[in-house]
């Protein structure tokens, strides 16, 4: 049975509570009081308690409306790991769309052989190691929290992806395995500064992951994450993303490079996972850089996968 692990704010406090088809019933219901980082230090244990309280049919049928509630953050993780470059058809149409996100070697191509020489480019790269960085937790906010676009930002940019939540330390962990060191999905927004990425100021020695990822708000996240076991095939999500009604990206899973399970031997053979670490696997095709379009005060983002939930984030200019 579809369900989700949520937190939203209930009598003032946040609570954890259990999702499903829209009806909420907090944690407690069950004795449960622990917020969502201790139960997921604790999840071989408690995932199978969560199953059962989800088939509880008296309890959701009193529950609250999930819609009519302040849904937060799931929780602020430890630990993001970003997967770049992860669809092929993301990659050629940034490069393609935005001249800014060209390097040297780049410059000064005919269209036709540009994104040949990108699309081969892309096939190499889907055959060696995940390419991974590092976003800042301090970038999370809610599905519903406003995105403060900053004033030293000129090309504000949406990515749409798949979350993974890690549920058990993993340390050295083979692809064959790693899906039992999952807890489970979430949405997740790796909104970027997409000038900032690639510098043209002489000092850079790569990319700019601090200055293109790093800014506060930067990371939409939930509404809730839904177990591993609730997703019969993580490779067959639609992710759809519109700004102000319109659709940018409708991209599947099924386009990914790197898998869930390459992505974790790959990061587990290089860090110590631990429980509640957050991995974002990629975004597909559809960003602003692709169409010209970015991002500016006013705009709403509507940010769906399938079965994992919505986010509406609203775009604020920087105070």
């Amino acid at each position: 049975m579809a369900y989700g692990l949520a937190t939203i704010m209930l009598d003032g406090a946040p609570q954890a509570v259990l999702v499903r088809a829209d009806r909420y019933v907090a944690l407690s219901h069950w004795g449960e009081r622990r917020q969502l980082p201790e139960l997921l230090a604790d999840w071989p244990k408690i995932i199978g308690k969560l199953e059962q309280w989800s088939g509880d049919e008296t309890a959701f049928g009193e529950g609250g409306s999930f819609s009519d509630v302040e849904v937060l953050a799931p929780y602020r993780p430890s630990q993001v790991f970003c997967t770049g470059a992860n669809y092929k058809k993301h990659v050629v149409g940034l490069i393609m769309g935005d001249p800014s996100m060209r390097t040297a070697e780049h410059e000064n191509l005919p269209e036709d052989e540009l994104k040949a020489r990108v699309e081969a480019m892309m096939d190499q790269r889907a055959k060696a190691l995940p390419f991974v960085f590092l976003k800042l937790p301090s970038c999370v906010i809610g599905p519903h929290n406003d995105v403060v676009l900053p004033r030293n930002v000129e090309k504000p940019d949406w990515e749409l992806e798949l979350g993974v939540v890690i549920g058990q330390r993993a340390h050295h962990v083979s692809a064959a395995e790693a899906m039992d060191y999952v807890a489970g999905f979430a949405v997740v927004n790796d909104v970027t500064a997409r000038e900032h990425i690639f510098r043209r100021d002489g000092s850079a020695i790569g990319a700019d992951w601090l200055s293109g990822k790093c800014f506060p708000t930067f990371l939409p996240f939930g509404p809730m994450i839904v177990p591993r076991s609730a997703v019969s095939n993580p490779y067959d999500l639609q992710l759809t993303l519109k700004v102000n009604g319109k659709t940018y990206q409708d991209e599947n899973t099924s386009d990914m490079m790197a898998s869930i399970e390459r992505q974790i031997e790959y990061l587990s053979d290089r860090v110590v996972l631990e429980p509640g670490d957050l991995i974002c696997t990629g975004s597909p095709y559809g960003n602003g850089s692709a169409f010209g379009v970015f991002l500016k005060p006013g705009d709403e983002i509507e940010a769906t996968i399938d079965g994992l939930g919505t986010q509406r984030n609203r775009c604020v200019a920087e105070a």
